[in-house]
């Protein structure tokens, strides 16, 4: 038996036993059991037992043994990119990488993976990521036509800014690359992309909507770049974007002042950049920008927003009767009453909570009410998912199927 013939048995298991639950992640730790991510929440593949710790490294050096082939220009140093899982491991603690998928038992391919191989209380640990090509329409992704419609229209946009917000695991890039690619497929214009790491890759062309079973070159096209592959970090990869002549600029996550600092100004001088922040809500969003500048630098900061912001679409996925379902806060800013309260934050949050509520916005708590209605999810995902749960305004719906 080869050295990856248990990595391989292990992952060939777990694809087979969550079936078509479509799988996020995959957790496997030495001397426990193995969970994985699926749109029903997170599930035990029992069958696998408790691994011991030979057979997690086994599934280690086999994703590792099929990284991407861009992977060795890393600008990693030249002693990193010689050593082997092992030695990377005893070195540094973490080896993050992205890999290729591989033929599973079934004849299919798995998906591409962003892989982090770390030590753990009990030995190694793998989480795995799994990355797919399958771009997702936006109109499937749960939101309403007039927020898709909306969103569309921003982006059509020669400059501004807009922000996709929401915690790990809520979508977010699924909805950012809807948008390239939507773009990308109806607009002459270039995307430049700095991701960590690329989770999708949009081709150069698309069918034919004369002839679908023919392919044509898209009138957009993406440039796509990886952090620690193709640019040193966020920062300074958004910098070279912006000698790469680009209409569209998406950063996969600002994480610093510097390169929130860069996004708003080069949202002011021609270019259109989107990207996400770990918040949410939209009056938390604005509260997270402010915390990356000094006090006295507020006022001016909020001028700019007012001035170049489109919008901001907080998400989440909410574990439902039939799946995960998406919630989402959605504010744009076109209309002065929405600017004025942009520029007059200060970290009141009224007057843009009354923003948010006026027509074509959607707010939190009403559209995660909306979905319990909708049967989508029950009573008590909806309590443990609002956001304002002392607000004396909102109305405490109990569904008659309840059973309260």
């Amino acid at each position: 038996m080869s050295e990856f013939a248990y990595g391989q048995q292990v992952l060939n298991e777990v694809f087979s036993q969550a079936g078509d639950n479509s799988i996020s992640d995959i957790q496997i730790r030495s001397s426990r059991m193995v969970y994985v991510h699926t749109k029903h929440g997170l599930q035990i593949i029992h069958s696998l037992g408790e691994l011991p710790n030979q057979v997690v490294l086994n599934v280690a050096e086999l994703l590792y043994s099929r990284q991407e082939e861009e992977a060795a220009k890393s600008v990693e140093s030249k002693m990193q990119e010689q050593m082997g899982l092992q030695e990377r491991l005893a070195e540094f603690k973490v080896v993050d990488f992205s890999c290729e998928g591989f033929p599973l038992s079934n004849g299919e391919i798995s998906g591409r993976m962003r892989v982090q191989v770390h030590l753990s209380a009990s030995g190694i640990g793998i989480t795995a990521r799994i990355l797919s090509d399958d771009i997702a329409e936006l109109e499937v992704l749960g939101l309403s036509e007039d927020t898709t419609r909306a969103m569309k229209s921003f982006m059509k946009r020669r400059q501004g800014f807009a922000l996709v917000t929401g915690q790990t695991g809520s979508g977010k890039s699924t909805t950012l690359a809807a948008l390239v690619d939507w773009l990308r497929r109806t607009y002459p214009r270039h995307i430049v992309t700095v991701e960590d790491p690329i989770e999708y890759r949009y081709p150069h062309d698309m069918p034919d909507p004369k002839d679908p079973t023919r392919r044509i070159p898209a009138p957009g096209f993406v440039t796509q770049q990886e952090v620690g592959k193709h640019v040193g970090g966020y920062g300074q990869g958004l910098k070279d974007a912006l000698r790469k002549a680009p209409h569209i600029i998406l950063l996969g996550e600002i994480r610093d002042r510097n390169t929130m600092d860069t996004a708003i100004e080069a949202a002011q001088t021609g270019h259109f950049v989107i990207s996400t922040l770990h918040t949410n809500g939209a009056v938390k969003t604005l509260a997270r920008i402010l915390e990356f500048f000094p006090h006295e630098q507020h006022n001016a900061l909020l001028g700019r927003l007012a001035e170049i912001l489109c919008f901001i679409l907080s998400q989440g996925l909410i574990p439902g009767k039939k799946g995960r379902a998406l919630n989402y806060e959605f504010l744009q800013n076109s209309e002065s009453s929405t600017r004025s309260a942009i520029a007059g934050y200060h970290g009141a949050a009224k007057s843009l909570e009354d923003a948010i509520r006026h027509s074509g916005n959607v707010e939190w708590d009403a559209n995660l009410e909306n979905l319990m209605r909708r049967g989508l999810i029950d009573f008590e995902a909806f309590q443990m998912n609002r956001m304002n749960e002392d607000d004396a305004d909102s109305r405490l719906f109990i569904p008659q199927h309840a059973g309260v």
